[in-house]
């Protein structure tokens, strides 16, 4: 298989995520190659937008988070081929992407300004956004996005809600997306005890 290097910062979450999770899931050997936060200034030089992740198909280098979550899904199985099933599933990458679009600009605000720049956010878009994604998950039965099973759709929200309720983004609720869409987390809890997500995330547990 051709070699697969994927690159993005040393943290559970953010745009990578999803892309990790599909690739353990699918059993496909990859290198993760994770660096801090000071290392972006070089890291960045060598991608076509000053930005990540980025992913290595042999001697390709692939930029975008959705692309490149879409075509590890298809390697490792988790992306429907009904062509309106992958319809459902891209809906949600990219109302996902939507939201973060408003939110990541907060994370080079400080003080009052990124306070009420989240607050804004959580009194408009946020509740709107999370409410879309718990009737379109109830619509299609409750348990999954598109094709009545796990897909990389499910893999986005559950490192988004994830997100959310770890009480890490300041000024952000913790308890917002039970306030708001309580069936996203009871998606979260079953997307959690899939076993190679739980082995995936044991590998990182200091003994």
């Amino acid at each position: 298989m051709t070699p697969l290097k994927l690159s993005y910062f040393d943290f559970h979450g953010g745009r990578a995520e999803p892309a990790r999770l599909a690739l353990a899931i699918g059993g496909i050997a990859f290198e993760d190659h994770r660096f801090a936060f000071p290392e972006f200034a070089e890291v960045r030089k060598a991608t076509p937008f000053g930005q990540v992740p980025t992913l290595q198909v042999g001697d390709e280098l692939i930029t975008q988070s959705d692309a490149i979550t879409r075509y590890v899904g298809k390697l490792a199985g988790l992306y429907p081929t009904d062509a309106f099933q992958a319809l459902l599933c891209d809906e949600v990458l990219s109302v996902l992407e939507d939201a973060a679009i408003r939110l990541v600009p907060t994370f080079r605000m400080t003080g009052e300004e990124q306070k009420q720049a989240r607050l804004a956010l959580v009194s408009t878009s946020m509740p709107i956004y999370l409410a879309w994604l718990e009737s379109r998950l109830l619509a299609q039965g409750g348990e999954f996005f598109a094709d009545k099973r796990l897909t990389i759709a499910d893999l986005k929200v559950f490192v988004e809600v994830n997100s959310l309720n770890s009480g890490r983004l300041d000024h952000v609720p913790a308890d917002l997306v039970e306030q708001v869409a309580p069936a996203l987390n009871a998606h979260l809890k079953r997307v959690a005890q899939t076993p190679a997500i739980g082995q995936y995330y044991a590998q990182f547990i200091t003994k």
